[in-house]
């Protein structure tokens, strides 16, 4: 079994021994055991609040093997919307449930839930069910330590 105990930042460069697909509620999970695809056990042992995002790479406590962090994808619902305002709006009501919500520009994904998403559709939304990777935002008082 691998124990995972440095996280550090994204680099597309690095030369990894595995990857390791995580859902975003599992990139949550700063102390867990995980099976990989091929049967080979790790633990994450991570300073707790550590949120990995996709693309960061795991260090075992040994020095010996480097792991990369994927988003795997989930059911969410990603929503839409005619104007920024409508958006903004969307992301306020959502955000007064204090849900995890992706936030961009363009559009708000969530864990899909029937009752948010008829109250979205009502209020003009656009929303379409997906199988994508999940990146809610982390919260104000999260913190990320990658040193």
């Amino acid at each position: 079994m691998l124990m995972l105990t440095q996280c550090k930042p994204s680099n597309p460069d690095t030369v990894v021994s595995f990857t390791l697909a995580l859902t975003a509620e599992e990139r949550h999970r700063s102390r867990h055991r995980f099976e990989m695809e091929d049967g080979t056990v790790v633990f994450v042992r991570l300073p707790r609040g550590t949120v990995l995002r996709d693309g960061d790479i795991l260090q075992d406590e040994n020095y010996c093997d480097l792991i990369r962090i994927v988003a795997k994808s989930e059911p969410v619902l990603t929503v839409f919307a005619r104007t920024p305002h409508l958006l903004l709006r969307a992301a306020y009501h959502l955000g007064n449930r204090h849900l995890p919500v992706e936030i961009t520009p363009e559009y708000l994904r969530l864990s899909p839930d029937p009752v948010l998403r008829i109250m979205l559709e009502q209020m003009g939304l656009e929303v379409k069910a997906e199988n994508l990777p999940f990146h809610p935002e982390t919260g104000a008082y999260g913190h990320q330590s990658h040193e």
